[in-house]
């Protein structure tokens, strides 16, 4: 992990993302912050993320999704082995569509 992520000046942004109200102020919010490449890793990424947590293999997670191998292993990785942030996106999610 990046000995960097807990500067306070880090903080700022994540208090910036929990501060938007709506999907479509986060939308303008990372379509300002990010390059348009860099916004497509990160939608690709999370794509990868869902259909690993769905139990799909990697074949067809390449065809669905586009991505490498490398980052699917990537992902694969964070999912198995990093802070569990997936896992509470997952999570909240999954209750908001129950309620």
């Amino acid at each position: 992990m990046n000995k960097n992520i807990n500067k306070p000046h880090n903080e700022e942004l994540y208090k910036a993302i929990l501060s938007l109200d709506n999907l479509q102020d986060c939308m303008n919010f990372f379509k300002d912050l990010c390059t348009v490449s860099e916004l497509h890793a990160m939608e690709q990424r999370y794509q990868v993320a869902v259909c690993l947590s769905k139990g799909m293999i990697y074949n067809d997670i390449l065809s669905e999704t586009g991505a490498s191998s490398a980052t699917i292993s990537r992902v694969n990785r964070s999912l198995q082995y990093g802070a569990g942030g997936y896992d509470a996106v997952f999570s909240k999610i999954k209750g908001a569509e129950e309620k």
